[in-house]
């Protein structure tokens, strides 16, 4: 056996417990046999590092980037970030899909990748004054109270419960899972061979 395979077979099949957590709750969207699934914090240097990777990952296979809520305690304004995105992510043209930027990206999408672009001139002070500039580039209000219910950062706290009970730590925590398979997760640092390869396992094992 090709010794990169039976490397990507043992982070594949070991059992959950190895890494502490509950993955059985992380699944492919529906439509999708094979995804990538990143915990990720706004804030983290590591996740901004990570985002061309995990986009070209997404992109070369053709399997889903599910991004995850999980903002880290020790980061002063990922919370608010996080409660942000998903407010854009609201926004909708009437239909049942998320308002785009008109080339069929969706603004909460738009909003995280131009995030972690700009991660390094974004603080607590000035974070929403850089979103508002954001949602006046893309043609939308940013309200003063834009979760006037806590319903947003419910949804936010529940993506970070789901990352404690499936053992996250530290971010980016990734993993590529197919129905019935999740790997190992590749944690803080993610390498281009690795997630290539088991994307490739999980997707060549969906084909059997």
């Amino acid at each position: 056996m090709n010794l990169r395979i039976a490397a990507v077979l043992l982070l594949v099949v070991l059992p959950a417990m190895l890494w502490a957590g509950d993955t059985s709750r992380l699944r492919p969207p529906k439509g999708a046999t094979v995804a990538v699934i990143a915990f990720e914090d706004l804030q983290c240097p590591d996740c901004a590092d990570a985002e061309a990777l995990l986009l070209e990952a997404s992109a070369k296979y053709g399997v889903p980037l599910v991004r995850m809520d999980f903002p880290l305690p020790v980061h002063n304004w990922s919370f608010e970030a996080h409660v942000m995105a998903r407010y854009f992510d609201t926004l909708a043209d009437g239909k049942s899909v998320a308002r785009s930027d008109g080339k069929g990206l969706a603004l909460g999408e738009q909003f995280r990748r131009w995030v972690f672009a700009n991660q390094a001139s974004i603080n607590k002070d000035n974070l929403r004054g850089m979103a508002e500039r954001f949602a006046d580039q893309h043609n939308v209000v940013l309200p003063a109270n834009y979760d006037p219910k806590d319903v947003l950062k419910k949804k936010v706290l529940a993506e970070y419960a789901l990352g404690q009970q499936v053992g996250v730590i530290h971010t980016p925590t990734v993993y590529v899972v197919s129905v019935g398979q999740r790997s190992a997760p590749l944690v803080e640092t993610v390498e281009r061979e690795k997630l290539f390869a088991l994307i490739e396992q999980l997707q060549a094992a969906e084909k059997k």
